[in-house]
C-alpha cells in the first residue's frame, strides 16, 4: 500500500526529521538511510516500524540538523588527537626529509581534531527525538494507507459480489446438466437410426448416473461460498488481512478450475469465464492490501 509521512522533533539542540514512504509489495521490506552518527539506531527504527506496518516496501530517511537555538553548533577541540597527529606528521616529515615543520593549519584540517556538538553526541542522545519524529511520520503514513485500504476494500467487495452471482447461476444450472446429457444421448441414438431407449432403460440410467457423479460440483460450490464469507469476515477485522486474501484467492482459483473441468456444460463454462476474470482482478488488488 502506498503512503507518505513526515515528522520532526527538536531536542538537546538538535533537530531530527524523519520521512517515510511506502509502495506496494507482497512482503515487508524496509530501507533505512541514516546519518553516520545514528547508524546504530537502525534496529530500533525497524522495530518501531514493524509494530505498525505488516506489508509493503518502506523507505526511511532520517536527517539531522542543528536546532533553532543552535544555528551555529559549538566546536570542540580534541587535543589528544591533535597531539597524535603532530607527533606522527613530524615523524613522517623527518623520514621523507620534507622541509618545514608541522603547522597549526595542518592540524586544523586533520579529521576529528575539531568536532561539533552533533559529532560528539552518541546514539542514545538522538533516540528520543528520532522516536518522536518517527511516530509522527508513521501516524501520517498509516492514515494515508487506511484511506487507500477503504477504497481497495470497496473494490474487492464488488469483485466478490460479481463472483457470488456467477456462482449462484452455476448452482442453478448444475442440477439440469444430467437431464440435458440424457436428452443428448437419446438424440444421438436416434440420429444414428437406432431405436431410442425407454425412460427406464438400465444402460441409459447407468450412463446418466455415472455422468452425474463425475460432473457433481456441489462440494466445490460450497467451498467457494465459504471463501466468499471468509472475505466478508476479513473486511470486519482490524488486523492485517493481505496474506489471508492472497490465500483465499489461491483457494478460490482451485475451486473455480475444478468446476470448469468437471461441469461439462456450456452455460456453466460461460459463468466459469466470468469467475476467472473477476478472480484475477481480485488477486491483483489483494496484493496491494496490508
Amino acid at each position: 500500500m502506498t503512503g507518505y509521512g513526515r515528522g520532526g522533533c527538536s531536542k538537546n539542540g538538535f533537530k531530527v526529521t524523519v520521512e517515510l514512504s511506502s509502495v506496494n509489495r507482497k512482503q515487508t521490506e524496509i530501507s533505512v538511510t541514516l546519518p553516520r552518527q545514528m547508524e546504530l539506531l537502525e534496529a530500533q527504527i525497524r522495530d518501531v516500524i514493524n509494530r505498525h506496518i505488516a506489508r509493503g516496501r518502506l523507505s526511511v530517511r532520517v536527517s539531522l540538523h542543528a536546532g533553532a537555538d543552535k544555528a551555529a553548533a559549538r566546536m570542540h577541540l580534541n587535543v589528544r588527537l591533535a597531539k597524535a597527529y603532530a607527533r606522527e606528521l613530524g615523524r613522517l616529515s623527518r623520514q621523507l626529509n620534507l622541509p618545514g615543520p608541522v603547522t597549526l593549519d595542518h592540524l586544523a584540517r586533520a579529521p576529528g581534531v575539531f568536532q561539533t556538538d552533533e559529532e560528539l553526541a552518541v546514539e542514545a542522545d538522538f533516540w528520543p527525538a528520532v522516536e518522536k519524529a518517527l511516530t509522527m511520520a508513521l501516524k501520517q503514513m498509516v492514515k494515508m494507507r487506511e484511506r487507500e485500504g477503504e477504497n481497495l476494500a470497496a473494490d474487492l467487495a464488488v469483485r466478490v459480489a460479481i463472483m457470488r452471482k456467477a456462482a449462484s447461476r452455476v448452482a442453478r444450472f448444475a442440477p439440469k446438466v444430467a437431464r440435458r446429457y440424457r436428452e443428448q444421448l437419446v438424440e444421438r441414438i436416434r440420429s444414428a437410426g437406432l431405436e431410442a431407449p425407454g425412460v427406464e432403460d438400465e444402460r441409459l440410467l447407468k450412463e446418466v448416473v455415472y455422468f452425474a457423479d463425475r460432473t457433481d460440483i456441489s462440494e466445490e460450490l460450497t467451498r467457494l461460498q465459504s471463501h466468499f464469507q471468509q472475505f466478508e469476515d476479513g473486511r470486519k477485522s482490524k488486523e492485517p488481512v493481505g496474506r489471508m486474501l492472497d490465500f483465499l484467492a489461491q483457494e478460490m482459483n482451485r475451486e473455480i478450475n475444478t468446476i470448469g473441468s468437471k461441469a461439462n456444460d456450456s452455460l456453466i463454462s460461460r459463468e466459469v469465464v466470468t469467475l476467472k476474470a473477476e478472480l484475477e482482478r481480485f488477486r491483483e488488488q489483494a496484493q496491494n492490501v496490508e
